[in-house]
């Protein structure tokens, strides 16, 4: 089940370690240290705190907890009926006995008792989604991130796997809505696999803007990576309201929040640095050192001959460090590529059978003398070849 899969094989481990860490935290709060078992063997903390070191001791070691250890803590629950660890522990053994609904039922005491209990949470949330009641189940899991400090990330994984199932998505929805610190790392888990494309489009807000949406790049991704190149430029297209029969996105270089692989990728790294300018322009420094990418943008132009064109401000000479290229989707080699001077009098390429999609660079390539290239393009334009239909 969805929880099971983290308290699998450390159940026992995972509340010595919390109630441990309780019992120092509260020690700390009081300003004396923790109190040694072998000093106040009868005080109900210290007998809770050498229990629960033995089960974690014996989980360790991969054997029995001795029958010894429950009774200390039986011990302590007696003279401490507010303690939540000694429900924890019943808990687990109920658990292992497989008796589903008393574990139920001591987890639930344990978290009346401490409601930031996060083994409570994690324990609680596993019997209710096994029983069905994802309602609770889900309840459990919000409460757990947001007691648990990397909660939502740590959780996100399991999320994804409970989405997988449609008739899930409505409870999911509420709890998203609820909380929507624990939906952004749930909806970017499932963007990153194209088999849960569908729960990722059927959960994410659909008012939220495409800057914000830290989900919809790697879904973009999944689904390019999967050769559904259309699919994902409609889900692009609808949510950034640009045009989906445009040849090529942000000609002007205006555009800030609509995201890659459909929107420009600029770089700026160790090869140099690209940037949008107003004006309609991209401002280019190449630092001549290294060869690389400084602008890449995924585009869907069907078979045929296509013409680039654009103006160049600066030394057109020393541009021709700096060039176009067109690629298709994962192939090793350009299908064709142009220099920087020569594309301000028109670039025309062909675009050849089985290649869905392509990528449109602009790179820059160093020499064996390395020299600063600082250039702006403005007024790109790409559109069908005059006379190819």
């Amino acid at each position: 089940m969805i929880v099971r899969a983290i308290i699998a094989g450390s159940a026992a481990l995972l509340v010595a370690t919390q109630v441990v860490r309780s019992a120092e935290v509260a020690s700390a709060a009081a300003g004396t240290p923790p109190v040694p078992a072998s000093s106040w063997s009868g005080h109900p903390q210290s007998e809770i705190v050498a229990a629960m070191t033995s089960i974690a001791q014996s989980a360790h070691d991969r054997k029995a907890v001795p029958p010894s250890t429950f009774a200390i803590m039986a011990d302590a629950a007696t003279k401490d009926p507010l303690a939540p660890e000694p429900y924890l522990v019943r808990g687990v053994q109920a658990e292992v006995a497989g008796d589903g609904r008393s574990a139920q039922l001591a987890f639930e005491a344990a978290q009346w008792r401490d409601p930031r209990s996060q083994a409570a949470a994690y324990f609680l949330a596993d019997r209710y989604f096994r029983i069905g009641d994802s309602r609770r189940g889900l309840r459990e899991i919000a409460a757990l991130a947001r007691v648990s400090r990397y909660g939502p990330t740590t959780l996100a994984p399991y999320l994804a796997v409970y989405a997988r199932d449609p008739s899930n998505w409505p409870a999911l929805k509420l709890m998203f809505r609820a909380n929507p610190n624990l939906a952004k790392p749930a909806l970017v888990t499932l963007a990153s696999s194209v088999e849960t494309v569908p729960a990722v489009l059927a959960l994410a807000d659909p008012r939220e803007k495409p800057d914000q949406a830290a989900w919809l790049t790697p879904l973009l991704n999944s689904l390019a990576g999967a050769g559904e190149y259309p699919k994902a430029k409609a889900i692009w297209s609808r949510f950034t309201g640009a045009s989906s029969s445009e040849l090529m996105h942000d000609v002007s270089f205006s555009d800030t929040k609509s995201p890659p692989p459909f929107n420009w990728t600029l770089t700026s790294s160790g090869v140099g640095m690209a940037e949008r300018q107003s004006g309609g322009r991209l401002h280019l420094v190449f630092y001549g050192q290294q060869d690389g990418f400084l602008a890449t943008q995924l585009v869907l132009l069907g078979p045929g001959k296509y013409r680039l064109s654009m103006q160049l401000i600066g030394d057109a000479t020393r541009s021709r460090s700096l060039y176009w290229s067109i690629w298709c989707d994962r192939a090793p080699a350009p299908i064709a590529s142009v220099t920087l001077d020569a594309a301000v009098r028109g670039w025309t390429f062909k675009v050849p059978a089985g290649c869905p999609a392509q990528w449109l660079k602009l790179a820059g390539s160093s020499g064996d003398i390395s020299q600063q290239i600082d250039v702006t393009v403005g007024a790109l334009k790409l559109e069908r070849a005059p006379g190819d239909a």
